[in-house]
């Protein structure tokens, strides 16, 4: 495993590694708006049935970044990987979500 190599999984192990220290809780998170632009024609999109690609677009990218804020935080707190991978959201505002990815930091090498 590289230095700056962080894995990530949504189980509490990862197969061939063992957990030689637990670093506790570690997150990334951002409170995200639709915009005006997508807000509008996603609006008009969501009258239909079926997926509405604009509001599927910035999730996305909003999980994206929450990722990459989790992975920063867990490298702060000196962990190589983040086990329990878990996401949440809510409204905080009228057309502000928080997009919350979270998990346990913790420090593992290679079982022998």
């Amino acid at each position: 495993m590289a230095t700056d190599e962080l894995m990530m999984s949504t189980t509490f192990d990862l197969p061939g590694y063992q957990i030689d220290k637990q670093l506790g809780l570690c997150w990334g998170v951002l409170v995200r708006s639709v915009g005006f632009a997508k807000g509008f024609t996603g609006g008009f999109k969501a009258l239909k049935a079926g997926e509405v690609p604009q509001y599927t677009e910035v999730v996305n990218q909003a999980r994206e970044e929450a990722v990459t804020r989790l992975m920063e935080h867990a490298r702060q707190l000196g962990a190589n990987a983040v086990l329990g991978v878990r996401f949440d959201s809510s409204d905080v505002a009228e057309n502000l979500a928080e997009i919350l990815a979270y998990g346990t930091a913790v420090v593992v090498s290679p079982t022998s």
